[in-house]
């Protein structure tokens, strides 16, 4: 879950409208499944999320499918590509939006940083070091 800040000190996030109607419907679905903070996280991040066309989405904010490089408190920068649940594969660093690091992440841009919590709750800051462009998926078929 993210890190309980107030709304001013939270940093501003962009999604489009597409990924923005996918993961609030993603999120609720989940909800009514099992409810969990990642969902519910994932969800409030979409409601304060400044909301673009999908044609004027800057390159250097992470979005799904993004290949994002980032740091962890200060450690060594990490790579990995933000997925929707069915895609997510540890192994090959693909991290699920369902996921503490993965509902912080989303909307962020280059240089960004956000607080969160992991799955231990202890507070982590992220820092978006850089983001390569989506890798092209069906959005239909990722949320069967």
């Amino acid at each position: 879950m993210l890190y309980h800040a107030p709304a001013n000190m939270l940093p501003r996030i962009m999604v489009s409208d597409t990924e923005e109607h996918l993961l609030t419907l993603l999120a609720t679905a989940e909800l009514m499944r099992r409810p969990q903070d990642a969902a519910r996280t994932l969800l409030a991040e979409m409601e304060r999320a400044d909301v673009v066309s999908d044609g004027v989405m800057p390159a250097d904010v992470i979005r799904m499918n993004s290949r994002v490089e980032f740091e962890i408190d200060g450690g060594k920068p990490q790579q990995a590509e933000l997925v929707f649940p069915r895609d997510a594969n540890i192994d090959e660093k693909r991290i699920s939006v369902l996921t503490p690091i993965g509902a912080a992440l989303i909307g962020l841009s280059t240089g960004q940083m956000m607080m969160w919590r992991g799955r231990d709750g202890r507070p982590h800051k992220l820092r978006v070091v850089s983001v390569a462009e989506p890798v092209v998926r069906n959005h239909d078929e990722t949320l069967s």
